[in-house]
């Protein structure tokens, strides 16, 4: 959302692991030359705000360290409360006449008040059926949580250059991965530690957008509740460890419960989509996120919604060495990296 283009690290830091990604361009290609994740302790960021930004600060050094990357350059984002999205409607202008105007028009659509936010937009065409207006992509972020992320690189010993939302971070990177669906367009559902963002493209194009505090942290917090288990225990169960306090059948049930939450979310917010724009259709579901990789969710999706399901690959057609990086391992790793690969191919100069 602000600033010879130079390329930067990836840096998406989520409220359960830092992830980190550096991509080398060369004749119009992307190689990967680093990938990295480190996990956060509980509640260090909490809805996109940063809680204990030494914790933090900790797992970004260490992360950096062990991958013996040299560039200093960022580009990270923000997601949560803090930022608001919004296509809107608005009366046809020219780029620099809206620049000039964007704090006005802005301000009857932000909940907040507009001296405390950075404002950017993007221009999306011409309305259908009203000529002398047009669609706008309205994005509004809060100034004292871009500066918390901002000093907290700085004080992580990087250089934050950009600071971009991970909703665009994801349009970023299936940009950069995908051609477009013939059959419609595609949802991105991108579920976390404790949000799920839906995200509906068609050409390049943002269609519809919805946030959801919902997540794979609800499923260690119930099994945390109905075990009595520390918080590091539930996880190692939640992520496939055994335990003679937590019945199989049982975590089968937690995890069948969180999963048909979610994805009566996600039918919801297409049904939103459907009833909004009745002449569309959606093609694709493609997951990301780590939380995304709950057994069987691909599945559940695609029963409840009828549409075919995929996980996303944001890094389908970018190179690397199989000498240096394990083809297993990435390939299952990188639907948790989305966002990270997205900011991943920003430039310094970029908008």
């Amino acid at each position: 959302m602000f600033g010879k283009k130079s390329s930067l690290i990836g840096l998406d830091i989520g409220s359960y692991a830092v992830k980190i990604v550096h991509l080398m361009e060369a004749k119009g290609t992307y190689r990967l030359k680093d990938l990295g994740i480190a996990q956060l302790p509980p509640s260090v960021i909490v809805e996109g705000a940063i809680k204990d930004p030494d914790e933090v600060q900790a797992a970004i050094k260490k992360l950096v360290t062990n991958l013996k990357t040299k560039v200093k350059g960022v580009a990270t984002s923000i997601a949560g409360w803090s930022v608001i999205i919004k296509k809107v409607d608005l009366p046809q202008m020219s780029e620099e006449e809206l620049s000039e105007n964007i704090q006005l028009e802005a301000e009857q659509y932000i909940p907040f008040n507009v001296e405390d936010v950075n404002i950017d937009f993007q221009i999306l065409g011409s309305s259908e059926d009203k000529p002398d207006r047009m669609e706008v992509m309205l994005v509004a972020a809060k100034k004292e949580v871009i500066d918390d992320y901002v000093t907290l690189i700085r004080k992580a010993g990087l250089a934050p250059q950009i600071v971009d939302v991970d909703f665009f971070a994801l349009e970023n990177a299936f940009e950069a991965n995908y051609d477009a669906i013939e059959s419609g367009g595609v949802a991105l559902v991108d579920i976390g530690a404790t949000k799920m963002n839906i995200n509906v493209l068609k050409n390049g194009v943002s269609m519809f957008n919805r946030d959801a505090s919902i997540g794979g942290y609800q499923i260690t917090e119930d099994i945390q509740q109905r075990f009595g288990l520390e918080y590091e225990e539930a996880e190692k169960v939640k992520l496939g460890m055994t335990s003679e306090k937590v019945p199989v059948q049982d975590l089968e049930a937690i995890f069948v419960s969180a999963a048909t939450g979610w994805s009566t979310e996600v039918k919801r917010a297409i049904d939103f989509f459907y009833a909004t724009y009745p002449e569309e259709t959606i093609g694709q579901i493609l997951l990301s996120g780590g939380s995304s990789r709950l057994p069987g969710l691909d599945s559940l999706f695609n029963k409840d919604t009828n549409i075919p399901v995929a996980y996303f690959n944001p890094l389908a057609k970018i190179d690397f060495d199989t000498k240096v990086f394990d083809q297993q391992y990435v390939d299952y790793i990188a639907p948790q990296v989305a966002v990270a690969v997205g900011l991943a191919l920003r430039r310094v100069g970029d908008r």
